[in-house]
């Protein structure tokens, strides 16, 4: 399913949505262009998972754990751009933690895919031209796939008709 998003704002509240079937050893897999919007729905997950302080684009420290209320997951959240191989993702350990945490990749598809059985891809673009400039406008449109077991009987398509 494709999902027409309106702004940053409509994004965020896409991912605070999404944030509510993410549980703990999820994998979500973000797959765009630069400015698409990968790290705004990683602000509307935090805040859907209700973690402690900003959630911001871990470019240059490449991953960032999100520490959530009580009784809640952490967030991992990474960038994998700078990662030109599975090994250099190998390298950051994220196994030791998958199973307690939701972790997102951004820019993560052909190499996150081996941290699970399961994972959500999420594709984002962006429209081009008028918002340029504006980070907060401008259409997006999003779709989720679930791979694996973990969402084989998870209603994706429920979520996000009930979100538009």
């Amino acid at each position: 399913m494709r999902l027409e998003l309106a702004d940053a704002q409509a994004m965020r509240a896409l991912g605070r949505s999404l944030a509510s079937v993410l549980a703990a050893g999820d994998l979500v897999i973000l797959v765009g262009d630069l400015g698409a919007g990968k790290t705004t729905l990683v602000q509307g997950i935090g805040a859907g998972l209700d973690v402690g302080g900003a959630v911001a684009s871990p470019t240059f420290i490449i991953a960032r754990t999100h520490r959530p209320a009580p009784g809640r997951p952490a967030l991992i959240h990474v960038d994998a751009y700078r990662l030109g191989s599975i090994p250099e993702l190998d390298d950051l350990d994220l196994d030791e933690s998958i199973d307690d945490a939701v972790t997102v990749v951004e820019w993560g598809e052909g190499l996150a895919e081996t941290l699970a059985d399961s994972h959500l891809r999420v594709v984002i673009e962006r429209e081009r031209g008028g918002a340029e400039g504006d980070p907060e406008a401008g259409l997006r449109w999003v779709t989720i796939e679930g791979h694996g077991p973990r969402w084989s009987g998870v209603d994706l398509d429920g979520l996000l008709s009930a979100r538009s």
